[in-house]
């Protein structure tokens, strides 16, 4: 269900068509202009009395301030009411102070008080502020009064025009122009008098139209009830790895698609284009294998910092990741073709994959994640294979991983002491961080044998997660990684019922010198 959809209510797939404006009377021009302007200033007004708790209906009445004070008409008035509404629900969603709004973009704000420019280049900047302040105008439409009431769409000689509802009786016209191919669909709206929602808004000194509208979405062919495709995005390498899921859990097949492309994009249009090719194919090998699509529910991706001490190439790989983007995309398209969309819990996917399904399969860490999502989309539980199971019952194992943490958090704090870049030692104490927490997770399990149960929802009710213990017991301490690529290494032990001899002496023994420890202890590799 859509984000503030009412309960009951039919879901929709909304599409819209960009507009250029043009208008033949240049006093038609300069009365939009200035009805856009007073329209703005309402939404600012009204924005501000939904923080002190007014009521919507007290609002938008015929002899309040919003329709005495602004020259608008209650159409208009209820316009604005609901640009501000949607600035408010913003603002929390985000977790931002509403009271801190800033009208007109908080980043060209933050540049006018630098005061670093002159001349035309701050002509420029001002106009662009002034052009987000005061070039708005909205009207939602209404299917009892033709369309839109107050901008309306009308077809006359070949042409599409939009007549303006000036609020005092009077009417402005514009030329609707546009090449998009939803104009037809458009068109077929207008003749039918069905309801579309239009907005204005300004830019280098042209007035653009954005034109929307609802349709109901077709029921879903493809449904989880054939299977699903789980779906997984991985910023290194850039890529999308698919895994199709049959209804009984298993694998069926595997493939990937780069992303790279998207990443050697000249701008953000062309970048738009290919993340949209991308959806098709993917929605493609949906409908092809007659499945559901499974993605993981994301709503926030950690963005490093210059100066953090990540470094750079690291940062370039996270501020590529067009995550959310392609996702409403794929979203979007599949609800449209008939593709059920189902969002699952991200928790854990990723250790799942590289711990149990990656060495199994003998798949990449990515397919064997993707794998674990199309799982959990249909409702299966992942429980811990025996060898996992006796390596967790095992107390040599588990103090040999506790034991690798105390050492290496000494190794860093004496890099971290010697070291002057003040960039560098942020990085060593981030690291210093994580094998702390890995030394409280491992110390947390020793102490609550009865954490031993395979959970995948977090933290147990007596002790730590068994998934997060073998991810920190193993990867660092044996494989020498964090995120290891290869994972064969973990094959021998996935399944070994404990014999006489344990899982962990006998793949001890043949694996020889460990990464994590012994003589080859400083070579471990960190991210």
């Amino acid at each position: 269900m859509r984000p503030g959809m009412r309960k009951g209510e039919a879901p929709k797939l909304f599409l819209g068509i960009h507009a250029r404006l043009v208008f033949p009377d240049p006093e038609d021009e300069k009365a939009v202009l200035d009805l856009m302007r007073r329209f703005s200033s309402a939404v600012r007004f009204a924005y501000n009395r939904l923080l002190e708790g007014k009521d919507r209906k007290e609002l938008k009445r015929a002899d309040r301030p919003l329709c005495t004070l602004f020259r608008l008409n209650t159409r208009y008035a209820d316009g604005a009411i609901e640009k501000a509404k949607a600035l408010l629900a913003s603002a929390e969603e985000l977790g931002n102070d509403p009271r801190k709004v800033v009208f007109g973009g908080r980043g060209l704000f933050e540049q006018l008080k630098r005061k670093h420019l002159s001349g035309r280049p701050l002509e420029h900047l001002k106009r662009r502020w002034k052009e987000k302040r005061q070039g708005t105008l909205y009207s939602r439409g209404d299917g009892t009064k033709g369309g839109n009431l107050n901008l309306r769409l009308l077809p006359k000689d070949g042409a599409l025009w939009l007549r303006v509802n000036l609020g005092d009786g009077s009417h402005a016209y514009a030329l609707v122009k546009t090449g998009h191919p939803h104009l037809n669909l458009l068109l077929e709206r207008v003749y039918a008098s069905l309801p579309y929602n239009v907005e204005l808004s300004l830019r280098d000194g042209k007035v653009y139209a954005h034109l929307s509208w609802g349709e109901a979405l077709p029921p879903p062919v493809h449904t989880k009830e054939n299977g699903v495709l789980g779906m997984d995005v991985n910023s290194d390498p850039y890529h999308l790895a698919l895994a199709v899921v049959s209804p009984d859990g298993n694998l069926k097949r595997y493939l990937t698609i780069s992303l790279e492309e998207v990443d050697a994009a000249p701008n953000k249009g062309a970048k738009e284009l290919l993340l949209w090719k991308i959806a098709h194919q993917l929605v493609a090998v949906a409908e092809e294998e007659g499945t559901a699509i499974a993605t993981e529910r994301l709503k926030h991706l950690r963005k490093s910092r210059r100066g953090d001490g990540s470094g750079r190439w690291f940062r370039r790989k996270q501020h590529r990741f067009a995550h959310r983007s392609l996702l409403e995309k794929i979203h979007s398209l599949a609800r449209k073709r008939g593709v059920e969309v189902v969002e699952v819990n991200p928790q854990d996917t990723s250790t799942i994959g590289m711990l149990k399904y990656a060495p199994q399969l003998s798949l990449s860490k990515d397919v064997a994640a993707a794998f674990v999502i199309g799982r959990r989309a249909l409702g299966f539980a992942e429980k811990l294979p025996k060898g996992y199971e006796a390596l967790l019952r095992d107390p040599s194992f588990l103090a040999h991983a506790e034991g690798f943490y105390p050492s290496r958090l000494q190794e860093l704090a004496t890099l971290k002491e010697a070291e002057k870049n003040r960039y560098l030692r942020r990085r060593l104490s981030r690291e210093m961080g994580k094998a702390r927490r890995a030394l409280s997770l491992l110390s947390a399990f020793r102490g609550s044998p009865g954490s031993l149960r395979g959970s995948t929802v977090g933290r147990n009710p007596p002790g730590a997660n068994p998934w997060r213990v073998l991810r920190e017991a193993l990867f660092l301490p044996l494989l020498g990684r964090e995120v290891p690529r290869d994972l064969s290494p973990l094959k021998p032990v996935l399944n070994l019922a404990p014999p006489t001899l344990g899982p962990w002496e006998r793949w001890k023994g043949s694996l020889g010198p460990h990464p994590g420890g012994g003589s080859a202890y400083r070579n471990v590799r960190f991210n």
